[in-house]
């Protein structure tokens, strides 16, 4: 099976090596996680384990969702993530995957999948760094305004805005990958990961680690 696990982000350091380079390095409190369902190409059309992480009181949960869970011995989760293979795995239903099995598979660099911080409604400015209108004599209260949104750019397209056009809206918040992190420690008593470089979302957040999928 890809090493994979749930964890939470609880921020970051800086860690020096033998060398004596210092390099910031995020600390993710991750698993243990449990299997909830291993999914099988003859039965479901493709390979996957869904992994279940975090306890919820039963009250706080739904009925399909504790029913979910106790195929596979284990109480309501409040967080459930599905991992796609390629082929078939080992693993059964209910075991506990920890950080273990990145020290096991020798993982050297990983992928972090997380939502990034929301910011809420936002202007041209702040979400394309635009560079706002003229601030000389002449430009009432328009300073930060995208300017015209028709033009060249939706000639042919009649009176509408071309589709994707850059303009003020929700920034934020957004499902991110950051690939290709280097794994620097695996502290098994903990339950810690250290990764090389800063990840997406707020601390206290949701992340999904896996195996690099192009590097290692």
């Amino acid at each position: 099976m890809t090493p994979a696990i749930l964890g939470t982000k609880i921020g970051m350091t800086r860690v020096k090596r033998e060398s004596g380079e210092v390099v910031p390095v995020t600390v993710i409190k991750a698993g243990p996680c449990t299997v909830l369902q291993v999914r099988n190409a003859d039965v479901d059309g493709y390979d996957a384990i869904q992994l279940g992480f975090e306890d919820v009181k039963p009250h706080r949960s739904t009925k399909p969702i504790i029913g979910h869970c106790g195929k596979a011995g284990t109480g309501p989760k409040r967080y459930v993530r599905e991992l796609r293979l390629n082929e078939p795995s080992d693993v059964t239903m209910g075991e506990v995957v920890t950080v273990d099995s990145f020290s096991k598979a020798e993982a050297k660099y990983v992928d972090v999948v997380a939502r990034t911080k929301g910011r809420g409604f936002a202007g041209v400015m702040k979400r394309h760094g635009f560079g706002g209108q003229q601030a000389s004599h002449g430009v009432e209260r328009k300073h930060r305004s995208s300017g015209s949104i028709g033009g060249h750019a939706n000639l042919g397209l009649g009176r509408g805005v071309k589709k994707g056009k850059r303009m003020a809206g929700h920034m934020g918040d957004d499902r991110m990958t950051t690939a290709n992190l280097e794994l620097m420690k695996v502290d098994s008593d903990n339950g810690l990961l250290v990764v090389r470089g800063s990840i997406p979302g707020a601390n206290g957040s949701l992340v999904f680690v896996k195996k690099a999928k192009k590097k290692g």
